[in-house]
């Protein structure tokens, strides 16, 4: 990613603006310390009828899976926390409408490495609830612990 020229950064850019997705959530999973488990993604997404050109603008990605939805649309996902941290620290000064959530799953990714206690993960755990306000769901909600 990092030698890829400024013209191309901004082209991911602008297709994850358009196309894409940026996403944090805590999942419930009682293997994990505090019974959940967060899981971050980037996603692009194209009609399957492109499927050529989509195959082009990912390898301009060093990392992630594109798999075919049966509904007709690709799907490019980058979900290893060390691959997104490093492609939205390499695109996020082109980034517009979703630099707000870039920005946002940046310091939630920082964030999760210092948690020390269950104060600490209700912080996260808050922080991850403003993703709510910035991708449109007002379905999704997270549990408050009791510290």
């Amino acid at each position: 990613m990092k030698n890829l020229s400024s013209e191309k950064k901004s082209y991911l850019a602008g297709f994850l603006d358009g196309d894409g997705s940026i996403y944090v959530r805590l999942k419930p999973n009682s293997t994990y310390r505090f019974g959940y488990q967060m899981i971050a993604y980037v996603a692009f997404f194209q009609s399957g009828k492109h499927r050529e050109e989509f195959e082009k603008v990912c390898k301009l990605m060093p990392y992630g899976l594109m798999r075919a939805r049966k509904d007709g649309i690709l799907e490019y996902t980058i979900s290893k926390q060390e691959e997104i941290i490093e492609f939205l620290l390499n695109i996020k000064d082109f980034l517009v409408m979703k630099k707000p959530q870039a920005e946002l799953v940046l310091e939630v990714m920082k964030l999760r490495q210092d948690i020390n206690d269950k104060k600490d993960f209700q912080i996260l755990m808050n922080k991850i609830e403003t993703f709510r306000e910035l991708n449109y769901s007002k379905k999704r909600k997270t549990r408050i612990m009791n510290p």
